[in-house]
């Protein structure tokens, strides 16, 4: 299909850039491009393509040595304050008889689990955050 647009056309293009953000997050979560929402964008659960089989959408984009420092940071937030909230929430329901040995193994085995389930999501959504900003790069 490619071919029959005519030379220049950026009609797909222009398409894929007015993305609502919250389209862009919603997509994301999914583990979708945020760009254009085409699916297999992961090449296993801790790495993800080169682009997108659809859109084409360069999923590093541009800065390979620090790019996805963002996503670290998302993922920290996000997986360590689930692990804590959920362990908190454990003492409340359990109060006052809380048994804190499982408390202890509770939050322990969250803060181990959490980051590793949730990296993927924080790639995608971290790719989110960036074309929110920065919709148009070099190589993209």
């Amino acid at each position: 299909m490619e071919g029959s647009r005519p030379p220049g056309d950026t009609s797909r293009r222009r398409a894929v850039d007015r993305v609502s953000v919250p389209t862009l997050f919603g997509r994301a979560m999914l583990l979708h491009c945020p760009r254009c929402g085409g699916g297999d964008i992961l090449r296993h659960w801790f790495k993800m393509k080169k682009r997108c089989a659809t859109c084409n959408l360069a999923l590093e984009r541009g800065e390979a040595h620090d790019y996805w420092l963002g996503a670290y940071a998302i993922n920290l937030v996000v997986a360590e304050g689930f692990s804590v909230v959920v362990a908190i929430t454990y003492v409340i329901v359990a109060w006052p008889k809380v048994n804190w040995t499982a408390a202890g193994w509770i939050a322990g085995v969250l803060a181990v689990l959490s980051p590793i389930v949730f990296f993927p999501f924080s790639r995608t959504l971290w790719l989110a955050w960036d074309l929110s900003f920065r919709p148009h790069e070099k190589g993209d």
